[in-house]
């Protein structure tokens, strides 16, 4: 006789990038090893790398690749995480008014969404007749392989990787057709106007923001918390 097999229930989110709606199963204990295996293991890569595998796990490949964009897997990964364990998590918060009493607070994660900044361009022009075209920073962008270079090689080579193309008068020029030292060598080129307006790029692209409010034990005062980005979810 065959081994009686378990009803996994399935659920629907939908990718911010896309606005696709998708079906997702819960973590599985497969799951959970691959996430702990990423944990023990404890670099960047290794942690991207097992929330991806969950992600591609859990969504039935859908989402959790190499170029699904930063903020699709952060957002899947909670909502995974809410029907799996439990949509409460409870945050260890520092009270932005004295920066130094903390705080518990319970956060219910069903209520976390991902946000678009007023302002936000993917095409913008920095010099005259001269058009930048961005792209959202994707898995294989954080995959780095040298945990030792330092923050500003990673923010310059950031973003090199997110340069989808240029215009120039009337003509285009995609990234495809660019080698790496060609991009590396124009981002080297940009002035400190330029390069501002590229990190407002980066600023105000969609991330999973949330705003909580919290009062200071100490001082009594009422103090609002960003939480941006999957590390603040779960500190």
């Amino acid at each position: 006789m065959a081994m009686p097999q378990l009803i996994i229930q399935e659920f629907e989110l939908t990718v911010p990038s896309a606005q696709e709606t998708i079906k997702f199963r819960p973590f599985l204990v497969k799951e959970e090893k691959i996430l702990y295996l990423g944990l023990e293991e404890g670099t960047e890569k290794s942690i991207n790398n097992a929330v991806m595998q969950i992600v591609n796990n859990c969504t039935f490949g859908k989402v959790g690749t190499p170029e699904t964009p930063i903020f699709d897997l952060e957002y899947c990964f909670l909502k995974i995480r809410s029907k799996s364990v439990g949509e409460n998590i409870e945050l260890d918060l520092l009270c932005t008014d004295d920066n130094e009493t903390r705080v518990d607070y319970k956060l219910n994660l069903d209520d976390v969404e991902v946000q678009l900044s007023v302002g936000h361009e993917t095409e913008f022009e920095i010099a005259d007749n001269f058009i930048l075209h961005m792209r959202y920073p994707v898995v294989s962008d954080t995959l780095v392989e040298d945990e030792d270079m330092a923050e500003t090689d990673r923010i310059f080579s950031m973003i090199g990787n997110c340069i989808s193309g240029i215009t120039q008068g009337d003509d285009f020029h995609n990234r495809i057709d660019m080698s790496d030292d060609e991009v590396a060598n124009f981002v080297d080129t940009l002035n400190t106007e330029q390069v501002e307006k590229i990190q407002k790029f980066f600023e105000t692209m969609p991330k999973m923001r949330h705003v909580v409010e919290v009062t200071n034990p100490v001082t009594k005062k009422k103090c609002e918390i960003l939480l941006e980005g999957l590390g603040d979810f779960f500190i």
